[in-house]
């Protein structure tokens, strides 16, 4: 583009902080300027634009769907910018890295690798949140998310880590020794649904299982559902890296597989990376490859 063209940074800078904040008042606050300032600022940058970009006919100021989409990538931008600083500085460097992921997977194989991470980084910290949610990658906020799917996140990067099938899986003295021709059999058993992996949400209804189910569902944790599968308290939709060794041992029964392409991938957001975050993924793709017991 011509950059003769752009908007001043300060107007972009006025209305993004007026959008995160919500008034002129606090915007003005926050960039330490008055809020007539903020005011100045965005009527400039409409007129530059040519675009309205704040509805001003209530009482309070409210984004038009252009300022909307304007906040975003001025969201976006700026805070590309401020990692890059971050990380190129060391701004951040004692700032603890944070990990977002679901209960099963940080109980069923991170958990048990973070004793070497540990040994090998002992003055590293961590933050380490497991939660059902896809929790948003922000400055500030969680570094990284280790996340199940497809490897599609929009505006974020990812790379895969584990990639493993969907199973459904039972315990013997629940579902017998006796084959099953098709998943919509299983309905009369009750089900146990890991809340943090909704492609399992979507497979039960594909397959006819969450439809037709008579005896219930329950949704819990990742770190509860193989416990409650191996105490015959339902079948269980699981990933089959994490209940690989009960099908070897007999306490689960591989009932029926659903090999998607899906897995856990590494999720971050582009840009530069601080330097506290690539120690610990290059540890994480190491102990991918050489902790991992064959499948």
């Amino acid at each position: 583009m011509d950059w003769r063209d752009f908007p001043p940074l300060t107007a972009l800078r006025a209305f993004a902080a007026l959008a995160e904040t919500g008034t002129a008042v606090a915007a003005g606050d926050k960039l330490n300027v008055s809020h007539a300032a903020i005011s100045q600022q965005i009527k400039a940058l409409e007129a530059h634009m040519g675009v309205a970009l704040v509805d001003r006919s209530g009482r309070g100021l409210v984004l038009t769907d252009a300022g909307a989409q304007l906040a975003e990538a001025l969201s976006s931008g700026f805070g590309t910018i401020a990692r890059s600083i971050e990380a190129l500085t060391g701004a951040d460097a004692d700032r603890a890295l944070h990990i977002s992921t679901t209960p099963l997977f940080a109980s069923g194989w991170l958990m048990p690798q973070m004793a070497g991470f540990h040994a090998q980084y002992p003055g590293a910290n961590l933050i380490i949140s497991t939660t059902p949610k896809l929790e948003p990658l922000e400055p500030g906020g969680v570094d990284v998310a280790l996340r199940y799917g497809d490897g599609n996140w929009a505006g974020l990067d990812s790379t895969p880590l584990l990639i493993s099938p969907m199973v459904l899986v039972g315990a013997p003295s629940l579902v017998g020794e006796a084959p099953f021709s098709d998943p919509s059999e299983l309905a009369h058993f009750p089900l146990l649904e890991d809340f943090g992996i909704t492609e399992a949400s979507d497979w039960l209804r594909q397959s006819g299982v969450a439809e037709q189910g008579k005896a219930g569902l329950v949704q819990l944790p990742g770190n509860l559902l193989l416990d409650a599968a191996r105490d015959g308290r339902g079948v269980a939709v699981a990933i089959r890296f994490f209940v690989e060794n009960d099908l070897q041992s007999g306490r689960l029964r591989l009932l029926f597989e659903n090999d998607n392409g899906k897995g856990y991938h590494i999720v971050t957001r582009p840009g530069v990376q601080r330097p506290a975050l690539k120690t610990f993924l290059t540890w994480l793709r190491r102990c991918a490859r050489d902790c991992m017991p064959p499948q």
